[in-house]
């Protein structure tokens, strides 16, 4: 071992003659889910062994080697696809960059130069409200219906609907406020059927007396309210609802093999899948402008509730994006606002 080797060594830093391993071991320590670092590592793993064939390495890799892997994954790749492996690509080499692993990062300039046509956010499949109503309508599981609607509805992310306790819903249901301690949290009193999403949840923390397995990404509270369609698909889901061993009592559990437990985003990833392929929505190899997931919910809650709107501050304040302005807008009207907007124009699905 050499003697700058020995002294890295001695200090206890981590060796970096596998810079992908050093930067996925880094993500770890951030809290990056195991499902992102995975992701990271395909396509880092990808452009190393596209890197190899012309006997160099991702330390030694130039402008040119960067530019002529995105080439190649245009052959290969949607255009989004190719956009955000370039962007995971870019995301590596400006971390490496900025601990002081490599000297500079050479996607820097490719980023700035690739074709502006590459869309971030592609063209989805076009679902019309009559269209999905058919598709929640073959939905009959209560615990299945409830999680579909409730996405369809509000617009949340997978985790912060996985995230979600019976403290946080404030449901006017006498057939289950004797059950549960429905909307316990000070939010949301005098706020009968209303969801709270807690921007305070991230993986790995202990919250409400349970370790999170997914994040809640808002940088502010939102209260969501809650109409009558999904107020009646809760409530039937609740009345079914398996005790759990959780004393933060999430409000969706598993029915199945992991009986009681909080459900998971890869457990409802899974869920709308299954509906999803029987429904011709879902192929395997697709991308995010052919498949319909729990993602696709929420793309579909913004199109059509800023459609029906016309008012993008609303959509916005509900899907919890960071804008002061908005967001200090809308919280302070809430109630005049934001629930008056959504309950006139929120589609119906049954």
């Amino acid at each position: 071992m050499s003697g700058d080797a020995t002294a890295v060594a001695d200090r206890g830093e981590p060796d970096t003659d596998d810079p992908i391993e050093y930067f996925l071991e880094d993500m770890a320590y951030h809290g990056k889910s195991e499902r992102t670092r995975e992701a990271y590592g395909r396509v880092l793993r990808a452009f190393e062994t596209f890197l190899a064939e012309f006997e160099t390495t991702a330390a030694d890799a130039d402008r040119r080697d960067c530019l002529a892997w995105v080439h190649e994954l245009r052959g290969q790749h949607a255009e989004s696809t190719v956009a955000t492996y370039a962007s995971y690509l870019n995301r590596f080499y400006s971390y490496m960059t900025q601990v002081g692993t490599f000297d500079a990062n050479p996607m820097a300039l490719v980023m700035q130069e690739m074709d502006e046509a590459i869309d971030t956010d592609p063209t989805r499949r076009e679902v019309s409200v009559e269209r999905m109503r058919e598709f929640v309508g073959d939905v009959t599981h209560p615990l299945e219906r409830a999680v579909v609607v409730a996405l369809l509805k509000t617009g949340l992310r997978v985790g912060e609907l996985c995230n979600l306790d019976v403290r946080d819903v404030s449901l006017a249901a006498p057939a289950v406020e004797d059950a549960y301690d429905l909307g316990t949290r000070g939010q949301l009193d005098g706020r009968p059927d209303t969801l709270f999403v807690d921007p305070r949840m991230s993986r790995g923390e202990t919250v409400n007396g349970e370790e999170r397995t997914a994040s809640n990404k808002r940088k502010r509270a939102t209260l969501v309210p809650v109409d009558g369609e999904l107020k009646t698909v809760l409530v039937r889901w609740l009345a079914i609802r398996p005790d759990s061993p959780s004393e933060a009592e999430p409000l969706f559990v598993s029915t199945r093999d992991a009986w009681g437990e909080r459900l998971t985003p890869e457990m409802v990833r899974s869920m709308v899948r299954r509906h999803a392929e029987a429904a011709g929505w879902y192929r395997t190899g697709g991308d995010a402008a052919e498949n319909v997931t729990p993602h696709y919910f929420r793309h579909f809650f913004t199109t059509h509730l800023r459609d029906r709107t016309g008012d993008r501050g609303v959509v916005k304040y509900l899907r919890g994006d960071v804008a002061d302005d908005i967001i200090d807008t809308y919280t302070h009207n809430w109630g005049d606002r934001v629930r008056k907007v959504y309950l006139a124009n929120i589609y119906s699905l049954s």
